[in-house]
């Protein structure tokens, strides 16, 4: 189903569409590729919204910074100082982040209204990114198809080429709340990563990749995710061509539970501290599969460069259940 959802304030109209399968509500909104809501039952059956979102258009015109839902590009995280080299030139960023680059600049594909094209089961967001949008690079024609399939995840698959040499890592930036109290974190994370990136003051990966064990960053074993993350994870067994689960969060009061799984080699945690007005500080977890931050000013990470004859994939599943 498609109706509209508001207008933007140059006269743009933006609409949602509803996606049903399997017992699954999921609405998208075509600005931002926002995933606005996710209604799934509990353990008895009762159905509740179980991502952050805002109930019209000027919630997330007003306050963009959370993210919510939304799909994040060019580069999802951050690079370092807003710049990166690539192929003897050094390309300056928009540094919305000071003194970095977060989630592509002041402007970024979460603030962009894509045109929605329906499809199986689901729809198809694409745009094209100018050559020099934010300070990217290359002319990006980018691609996000959403579905449910018959089970009721969610599946999210993500394509883009582009003309000239660039960098990209797209992501989906929902934070989740499965008891729907506005207070998860009682919620039991488990996690398929044996290391993570340690990070200096501005949130850059410092040095290499450490381990987990005997950390606070140890959730190989289910365990309270509690607050105080913002940190990409190592998945185990780094970049994948078919999706595998790396990802279980569940809340033991409603009894719903989420897996995630992806072909991505990094989960970002970030358990959303710094969340503000109108929204209460930790009151949803962010999993956002990504491959690292600042990997274009790191050789020693999973490479982002995607290069005209390329074609870039990234697929991510969320599953829902309850017991």
């Amino acid at each position: 189903m498609n109706e509209l959802f508001g207008t933007l304030s140059d006269g743009t109209p933006v609409h949602r569409w509803t996606l049903e399968r399997a017992g699954v509500r999921v609405r998208v909104l075509s600005y931002g590729g926002i995933v606005q809501s996710v209604e799934v039952p509990d353990r008895h059956g009762a159905v509740g919204n179980v991502v952050l979102g805002f109930a019209d258009l000027e919630g997330y015109v007003r306050h963009p910074e959370p993210y919510l839902g939304a799909l994040v590009g060019r580069y999802a995280n951050r690079i370092a100082g807003g710049r990166f080299p690539l192929d003897g030139v050094t390309y300056a960023l928009e540094r919305n982040n000071e003194p970095n680059s977060l989630h592509g600049g002041e402007r970024g594909f979460d603030k962009r209204v894509w045109e929605v094209t329906p499809v199986a089961h689901g729809v198809r967001l694409s745009r094209v990114s100018p050559h020099g949008e934010e300070g990217f690079p290359g002319r990006l024609e980018v691609s996000a198809t959403y579905t449910l399939d018959e089970a009721g995840a969610l599946r999210l698959a993500y394509e883009a080429v582009t003309d000239a040499p660039t960098v990209v890592n797209l992501t989906n930036h929902s934070y989740f709340d499965l008891g729907g109290t506005g207070d998860p974190g009682g919620h039991e994370l488990r996690l398929a990563a044996s290391r993570y990136t340690p990070v200096d003051a501005d949130l850059i990966p410092a040095g290499g990749p450490a381990e987990v064990a005997g950390t606070r960053f140890d959730f190989r074993e289910p365990r309270k995710v509690g607050g105080g993350y913002d940190h990409n994870f190592v998945l185990d067994g780094g970049v994948s061509a078919a999706v595998r689960t790396v990802a279980e969060l569940y809340d033991p009061a409603s009894g719903r539970l989420l897996t995630v799984a992806t072909t991505e080699p990094g989960l970002q945690l970030y358990t959303g501290d710094h969340l503000g007005a109108p929204l209460a500080p930790g009151s949803g977890i962010a999993l956002e599969t990504q491959h690292f931050p600042d990997s274009p000013n790191r050789p020693d990470f999973p490479g982002t460069v995607l290069r005209p004859g390329e074609v870039y994939r990234s697929q991510t599943v969320y599953g829902f259940a309850a017991r």
